[in-house]
């Protein structure tokens, strides 16, 4: 079998921040629009929207939650898609409709029992700045606004919808330490992790 090892990397002083305080990062805040999918919001005749996912980033935030770090969307918008989305990715925490996000997180990490420095948050738009403003590290995907991208830790190579988020929870992984167990935890066979017992 050929040997794996992680050829992604980032900077030193990125890691070192996205490591936080103590105990380090624990949950990571999403926004929806302009984050998970590319910001476009296509709306058919009858009133529907449609919105449009990254595989990338549903296997990212499956893989943050496998390494201990809880995934929480937050979003201003409610829609079936999305509701769909996060429901078939297994994440337990989500706002929709969120008018004030602000409150939305505080709320989140209340229940969560974390401060926040023990959170990290990528978002793109004026709505998600107070979250950023906060959180223990803050990222943007490039086609952030200007604003946005102006006061963040990172902002993403990959654009919204297009990797963002993967390449977001790839680094906060890496600056926990678990990326490397979760990429060779890849290499065994579904087959051969539920002959083991390992699956929940």
């Amino acid at each position: 079998m050929r040997e794996i090892r992680p050829t992604l990397s980032f900077p030193p002083a990125l890691l070192l921040k996205a490591q936080g305080r103590a105990l380090g990062l624990r949950a990571a805040i999403f926004d929806v629009d302009g984050v998970l999918t590319d910001g476009r919001l296509l709306i058919g005749e009858d009133g529907e929207s449609v919105k449009t996912f990254h595989v990338l980033d549903g296997h990212g935030l499956k893989l943050l939650a496998q390494g201990g770090i809880v995934p929480v969307v937050i979003t201003g918008r409610d829609s079936a898609a999305v509701r769909r989305r996060v429901a078939d990715l297994g994440i337990a925490r989500a706002v929709y409709g969120a008018q004030d996000k602000l409150a939305a997180a505080e709320a989140e990490l209340a229940a969560l029992g974390l401060a926040w420095h023990e959170v990290a948050c990528i978002g793109d738009d004026w709505p998600d700045l107070p979250l950023l403003a906060r959180a223990g590290l803050a990222a943007a995907p490039p086609n952030a606004h200007a604003e946005v991208r102006a006061m963040v830790d990172h902002v993403t190579t990959a654009r919204g919808g297009e990797g963002a988020a993967r390449e977001f929870c790839d680094l906060l992984l890496m600056a926990s330490g678990r990326y490397e167990a979760l990429l060779r935890g890849h290499l065994v066979t579904l087959d051969a992790v539920v002959r083991a017992g390992s699956v929940a």
